[in-house]
């Protein structure tokens, strides 16, 4: 963890960004955390912030980022909807995490048992929520190995499951395919993107290595 929120950071590359978040996870997995002076981070940061890494995650309260990585003040760019879904909104401030604040490092992170992922397998549909779930619907037209339509339902944990990782994928796809900024730098290799699902019950967040680009 960086306690200083200004430290290299310009000099971070992608790959060094990924490393501390893996080993922040594995503090919390082991219930240990790094010291962290608050008020000192909070004189550091008051003017300005240099986030190293940028999560579109779920809103789900139990899963907020910087304490699953063990990280502070300043350290991360945290932009959270359900079933962290790649809209307009959440792509233009990935944009400027990535452009204007030096984020090195794009996390898409999904996580276990997924309500707007269950939702979706269900077709819920109440107020705004559809809004969300046809940000998710493709993913579940992509899953190919799940052939009886009775265990297409939220009812079917291992079918929930494949559609939280296809749909980190597909949410990484659509970020990639309407940001010409965030694709620009990835080719230009000053950041890159990964997914992610985090586990409710063990704490562990998984980072799939097949999604890396960068």
């Amino acid at each position: 963890m960086y306690k200083h929120p200004l430290l290299n950071r310009d000099q971070m590359s992608p790959k060094e960004a990924l490393d501390i978040l893996v080993e922040g996870n594995i503090r919390f997995m082991n219930n240990y955390s790094h010291d962290k002076d608050f008020q000192s981070l909070l004189n550091i940061t008051r003017d300005k912030q240099h986030p190293f890494a940028s999560f579109l995650s779920c809103s789900d309260s139990r899963a907020p980022v910087e304490l699953l990585f063990d990280q502070a003040l300043g350290d991360i760019f945290s932009v959270r909807l359900a079933g962290n879904i790649a809209s307009d909104k959440a792509i233009g401030s990935l944009e400027f995490s990535s452009k204007y604040l030096g984020s090195k490092l794009i996390v898409v992170m999904g996580h276990s048992s997924c309500g707007a992922v269950k939702a979706a397998c269900d077709d819920f549909k109440d107020g705004h929520i559809g809004e969300i779930i046809n940000f998710i619907k493709p993913s579940i037209r992509h899953e190919k190995t799940v052939l009886n339509k009775e265990d297409r339902t939220s009812k079917n944990p291992d079918f929930v499951e494949k559609i939280n990782v296809l749909n980190v994928k597909h949410q990484i796809e659509t970020i990639i395919r309407q940001s010409d900024i965030v694709n620009d730098m990835i080719e230009a290799r000053q950041i890159a993107i990964v997914g992610s699902i985090y586990d409710l019950t063990t704490g562990k967040v998984k980072f799939l290595e097949e999604t890396y680009i960068g």
